[in-house]
């Protein structure tokens, strides 16, 4: 009986001990990947780009957030249980720009690097800022709709959650380039949130769309956004008669861009996020070199150049590595 015991203290041990170094019992790097949410094609993006990067760097990736995209606390939580478990590195999309702040210091303060992905924090602690640079996306967007608007005309601007720091980046971007290049352009709203759901997008967009009747050309500034307003323009019976760019694709959304019911949408390139997100937490672990800052670019793609193989592939990101 005394020498089982030993072997069951001795595995115990060893298990612990692994556990404490942050290895998979193979042995390799375990690095948590903690997105904003789960149920967006957006995230599902991410996770395809750092699964397909830990496979080639044989890290093991450890996938969970939130399911909604406004639960701060349940993020806070599974950055809280990742430094329980006392993971390699934690690549993380924070939901807010300042709560996140408090946990990310506690990793730091117990051994585990962490890289920021997608929506920046208040906070220069990080490993890298790993994103798109989403001022200028939202320039892009002001651009493409001043110049469908011939410089003229009535704007409506559906922001997507307060607090998040990419969104608002883009909104800022958007009014600040229709201000400083469509002086003629008249922002009728801007001041209405669409929270982290399409129901509450939609709700919102039909009060905008009572309100505004007559407005000439709208932006929203994520998916959810973007759908919850195409959902109560087409329920309107107003599908492509305003002016309409979103940000971030989905299989509805590309729908509606090729039926002209969308005139343009934002593109990030959220695999190469996620795949980046895990080589700079890597390249750190290994002692390389990582950039403060990794700019993962943007574009704008209309009806007339979404069937471009490189187009394409944005907006219809390949996804089986998930399956696998």
């Amino acid at each position: 009986m005394s020498n089982r015991l030993l072997v069951l203290f001795v595995l115990a041990f060893g298990l612990l001990c692994a556990c404490r170094e942050g290895k998979a019992q193979d042995g390799r790097r375990r690095i948590a990947v903690i997105p904003k949410g789960t149920t967006h094609e957006f995230w599902k993006s991410i996770h395809a780009g750092a699964e397909s990067a830990g496979r080639q760097l044989d890290v093991e990736v450890l996938w969970k957030g939130p399911l909604r995209e406004d639960d701060r606390d349940e993020q806070i939580k599974v950055v809280e249980d990742f430094i329980t478990r006392r993971v390699d590195g934690i690549v993380l999309a924070p939901l807010d720009d300042a709560a996140l702040i408090p946990c990310v210091r506690d990793a730091v303060r117990e051994g585990i690097p962490v890289v920021i992905v997608d929506s920046d924090l208040s906070w220069d602690g990080r490993v890298s800022f790993v994103a798109t640079d989403n001022f200028v996306g939202g320039a892009l967007a002001a651009r493409k709709l001043g110049e469908l608007l011939e410089g003229a005309g009535r704007v409506l601007v559906m922001r997507y959650l307060e607090g998040s720091a990419s969104t608002m980046k883009r909104e800022e971007g958007f009014l600040t380039t229709l201000t400083d290049e469509f002086g003629q352009i008249e922002v009728v709203s801007s001041n209405q949130y669409s929270g982290a759901t399409t129901e509450g997008a939609y709700r919102t967009a039909e009060n905008l769309l009572i309100q505004f009747a007559d407005v000439d050309g709208i932006f929203c500034s994520n998916e959810s956004a973007t759908f919850g307003m195409l959902r109560a323009l087409q329920d309107a019976g107003l599908a492509g008669q305003p002016r309409f760019i979103g940000f971030d694709p989905s299989q509805k959304l590309v729908e509606a861009l090729r039926a002209g019911e969308l005139d343009a949408l934002v593109i990030q390139d959220p695999v190469a996020m996620g795949d980046l997100g895990i080589r700079a937490m890597v390249d750190h672990l290994e002692g390389r070199p990582v950039e403060a800052r990794i700019d993962t670019g943007v574009v704008v793609i209309t009806k007339d150049d979404m069937d471009e193989p490189r187009q394409r592939a944005l907006l219809d990101p390949d996804l089986s590595i998930l399956e696998r």
